[in-house]
């Protein structure tokens, strides 16, 4: 399953993937992204994340992974934030999502975490089936722009 990391050239199919993946949430009202802005923010002189593209074939782009690293003080480490995970309903159930959350553990010695929506049940069966556990006692907060 080649997984490789993104490129510049890439923007418009990890546009359309966000796009498709905000569809699949049933959160598509939510996207207010501009293409050139993603491709500054991935690709600029300081990028905010990166990205790892899944492909078949070499050449038709199947998912995409979007992720940042963080650090854990008590670990005294680094790890991955896994932000986006996305596979093209046409190309899932080839492996796609198990190797590029493969390409992310194998990045750090640290922890890779994420978030699930709770009624993605087929999301928490796979994670699961590959020994990911949720947090307990754990609540998301979100702070966003001109809200306090």
């Amino acid at each position: 399953m080649p997984i490789r990391e993104a490129t510049e050239a890439d923007t418009d199919d990890i546009v359309r993937l966000i796009r498709a993946l905000a569809d699949f949430e049933d959160m598509a009202d939510e996207v207010s992204l501009d293409p050139a802005s993603v491709a500054r923010h991935l690709f600029g002189p300081k990028p905010a994340a990166q990205v790892l593209i899944a492909t078949e074939d070499d050449a038709t782009v199947a998912g995409f992974a979007l992720w940042y690293p963080t650090y854990s003080t008590f670990l005294g480490r680094p790890g991955i934030w896994l932000e986006d995970l996305f596979v093209d309903p046409e190309h899932r159930g080839r492996g796609h999502g198990s190797h590029l959350l493969q390409w992310l553990r194998d990045a750090t010695d640290g922890r890779v975490e994420w978030s699930v929506l709770d009624w993605n049940e087929a999301a928490v069966d796979f994670y699961e089936s590959l020994g990911a556990r949720p947090v307990p006692g754990w609540t998301r907060y979100r702070w966003l722009p001109g809200t306090g």
